[in-house]
């Protein structure tokens, strides 16, 4: 998240497991990912205030960007769903724009086709008003919320070597991965020739959500 220190942006962190949202009002919201899915309320009870309060940002017309389960909470807020993907998404998948995203502030300066870090079983359901701006072959990677500078993304634009490295030596946590028989080695092998051009790709994403956010509707 340097984009957003380095741009000048004043960061609050709010771990949701931890302790209740910062209160006041906010210029734009990052909603960040996590190991549990949208539909673990009986085991992750904060689950639930997250989602009122990205309903109560939505109705206020905060910016926000939701990422990977982020993405998935924010399509619920919204008015959609999120479910079990026909299959998981792990490592780096194809993902391709859609040709009326081009104009988009946040995701159309994307190239047509791209390879993107994953980490998912589950996808977000956008509502039908909402504004597909990228698919990959399992599901919906990228959308905006009709009327309102909220956007969800579902690849994971925000992670780091470290984090990708992490993840992956850890991935005997995920039963998912486990079941899909991921190569790690193979996959850190892979990470480590194609992170750092990830990383300018998301660090201009991020850089792009704040300009939009920072624009007047």
């Amino acid at each position: 998240m340097g984009v957003f220190a380095g741009g000048g942006a004043e960061i609050v962190e709010w771990h949701p497991p931890e302790e209740p949202a910062p209160r006041g009002e906010h210029d734009a919201v990052v909603v960040l990912g996590g190991s549990m899915n949208v539909d673990d309320e009986r085991d992750h009870a904060w689950l639930a205030p997250e989602k009122a309060l990205l309903r109560d940002l939505l109705a206020r017309g905060t910016p926000i960007l939701g990422v990977c389960l982020g993405a998935q909470l924010l399509a619920e807020a919204a008015g959609g769903e999120a479910r079990r993907a026909g299959a998981p998404e792990i490592g780096w998948h194809a993902v391709t724009r859609e040709d009326d995203a081009a104009d988009d502030p946040v995701l159309g300066a994307l190239p047509p086709r791209f390879e993107a870090f994953q980490w998912h079983s589950y996808e977000a359901l956008p509502p039908p008003t909402a504004r597909t701006l990228a698919r990959s072959e399992a599901c919906v990677q990228a959308f905006r919320i009709a009327d309102r500078p909220a956007w969800g993304i579902q690849f994971h634009a925000e992670v780091d070597h470290a984090t990708a490295q992490g993840w992956t030596r850890d991935y005997r946590t995920d039963p998912d991965a486990v079941r899909q028989g991921l190569d790690p080695d193979a996959l850190l092998r892979e990470t480590a020739r194609k992170i750092a051009g990830w990383n300018d790709v998301g660090r201009a994403l991020f850089a792009r959500f704040l300009t939009a956010a920072a624009t007047p509707a």
